[in-house]
């Protein structure tokens, strides 16, 4: 079929690798991978537990541990006992991993600029939201009903916008 364009889905794959690529790079003068900075970036925000993050990124709770051993060895994070849950432990920065997210921060907000350098800020709002929408059509299960949680996407200078995700 000549003359057709590419898929949606094979665009955002593409999309996503090259980007991927980026913050892996931007990443790498940090000795983060993407999940490490991801957990990094969550654990500023809120109190979760290995199982909860495991959760939220899709992988394994096994997996999550050695990204939890890995930036505890680094000294970026320290786990909690959960108030009245003694046996769940929240993951909490360090000082010194408050400095290092920060400075990641920065370079991940340059990543965006050059990323998304050709777009409008009202382009740039609406195709957040489409992502969004998009990601809103996902459930655990695709049999079951719709259950959407909130979740911020990272990396948007503070301004972090919310999407329906499960």
């Amino acid at each position: 079929m000549a003359g057709k364009s590419a898929r949606t889905l094979l665009l955002i794959r593409l999309l996503q690798l090259k980007t991927y690529n980026e913050l892996v790079e931007a990443l790498r003068r940090f000795d983060l991978t993407p999940l490490q900075y991801m957990v990094l970036s969550l654990a500023s925000r809120r109190d979760s537990s290995a199982a909860d993050l495991a959760r939220r990124f899709h992988i394994a709770p096994q997996s999550m541990n050695e990204v939890i051993a890995a930036l505890e060895d680094k000294k970026l994070i320290g786990r909690r006992e959960a108030p009245g849950h003694r046996r769940i432990l929240h993951i909490r920065l360090t000082p010194a991993g408050t400095r290092l997210l920060q400075k990641c921060e920065r370079e991940i907000d340059r990543v965006e600029r050059f990323i998304f350098r050709d777009f409008e800020r009202e382009e740039l709002a609406a195709f957040r939201a489409m992502i969004g929408k998009a990601l809103s059509g996902f459930t655990g299960d695709r049999s079951s009903a719709h259950r959407p949680a909130a979740v911020a996407l990272p990396g948007d200078g503070g301004r972090r916008a919310q999407v329906q995700t499960q």
